[in-house]
């Protein structure tokens, strides 16, 4: 009988040293691609604002539903600064001195009780 062997790039066997760390290269793909996906709702220039936390924890429920794991606030803030350099992240224009402005405030003219 003649013995065929398999060429080791062959589909039905993969090499030893790659095989191993094929699943953890798949996740991590997965992961930054969840993150990415993630950033579509909650921007990082919200991180910076008066929403920072809220948008954080958003980021952190949304990779723990995606994922089926756990994340820290810390995990999901390294995950960000592989993509961003969080320090130079500017909050946008809206969130700025929101709260620091002042108006005078008055009904409208429709809301006045006409005296007759």
């Amino acid at each position: 009988m003649e013995k065929v062997e398999s060429a080791p790039d062959s589909p039905a066997q993969a090499p030893p040293s790659s095989a191993s760390s094929l699943p953890k290269e798949h996740s991590q793909v997965e992961l930054e691609l969840r993150l990415l996906q993630g950033l579509e709702f909650y921007p990082p220039s919200k991180l910076k604002g008066i929403h920072g936390p809220f948008v954080l924890y958003g980021l952190m429920e949304y990779l723990s539903k995606s994922l089926d794991r756990n994340f820290s606030c810390g995990e999901v803030l390294q995950l960000l600064e592989r993509f961003f350099n969080l320090e130079l992240v500017k909050p946008e224009d809206d969130e700025k001195d929101s709260f620091g402005q002042s108006e005078d405030f008055s009904l409208p003219e429709s809301f006045r009780i006409k005296e007759e």
